[in-house]
């Protein structure tokens, strides 16, 4: 049966549910998800493979990167056109929650000028009445070029497999780009380091968590199945150290124990975390 492939990219605003989306699809967690903005800093890849398709996921920074300049943002909205430049298909995902039409308008028109098929995903539908939904799909459709509406529960995972069918459908004849058995271009080392950062941008206030660097030293199974990380904790400030640290050592233990659980969800075993704080002296 000859191959057919398919390259989309998730975007929307933070807090729509790009990264649950994605592991709702994918069915295993590949990219973190965080309350917190900009969680997702590089551009991570989920897969899925059916029978002969091949479905490529781009999950992307916030869409308010999509004109911000600043020195700060600049990795993030690189990562943002990289996933838009290389995908077929673009997923506007909206937090039905938080629906403002100009707003949304406005990024789709500039969505438009990457010349690709667009389509409106109304997320977190089990948090309202549906019948508010179709409405707005009117409003829009009236002044915006879209390929198609959909109303889902990324979390609760509502409407996903009729996604996945309409996806399907769009997909083209090509030679994969990943494998059968590959599920994302993340390793279990990356997925470790994002858990214990998320972590930190859960506990950790303002732009201390923003201005760390999370490094793998030791990424090791155990004989008896068990794994064993060290992580290194770069911060660019000493002032960072004390807050990092907590009252004797208080909040560094809570994010090394939460996160040492989150790894152990994740990656289906028991696991050993060590985090040591690093000065960046660069």
């Amino acid at each position: 049966m000859q191959k057919k492939l398919l390259k989309i990219c998730i975007v929307g605003k933070t807090n729509a549910g790009k990264s649950t989306l994605l592991n709702s699809l994918v069915g295993e967690t590949v990219s973190i998800s965080n309350k917190k903005i900009n969680t997702t800093e590089d551009l991570i890849i989920g897969l899925v493979n059916l029978k002969n398709n091949q479905l490529i996921f781009y999950d992307t920074p916030g869409i308010n990167n999509l004109k911000k300049n600043t020195n700060f943002k600049i990795n993030f909205k690189r990562n943002l056109w990289q996933g838009l430049n290389e995908s077929d298909l673009i997923i506007y995902l909206i937090d039905i929650k938080n629906y403002y039409k100009d707003e949304i308008k406005n990024h789709i028109l500039k969505l438009n000028e990457t010349k690709k098929d667009i389509i409106i995903i109304f997320n977190k539908n089990d948090l309202i009445d549906k019948k508010t939904i179709l409405p707005k799909i009117k409003e829009l459709d009236c002044e915006l070029k879209v390929d198609s509406y959909f109303s889902i529960s990324a979390k609760k995972k509502l409407g996903i497999d009729n996604l996945k069918t309409y996806l399907i459908k769009k997909t083209y004849f090509s030679e994969w780009i990943f494998n059968n058995n590959e599920i994302t271009n993340k390793d279990d080392i990356f997925i470790s380091n994002e858990c214990t950062r998320s972590m930190m941008l859960s506990l950790l206030n303002k732009e201390v968590p923003y201005n760390i660097e999370i490094i793998n030293k030791t990424f090791k199974y155990l004989r008896n199945s068990e794994l064993k990380i060290k992580q290194e904790i770069k911060i660019s400030n000493n002032r960072y150290k004390k807050i990092i640290l907590g009252k004797k050592g208080e909040k560094i233990k809570e994010i090394r124990t939460k996160s040492q659980k989150f790894i152990s969800k994740i990656l289906k075993t028991k696991v050993h975390l060590y985090i040591n704080l690093v000065l960046d002296a660069d």
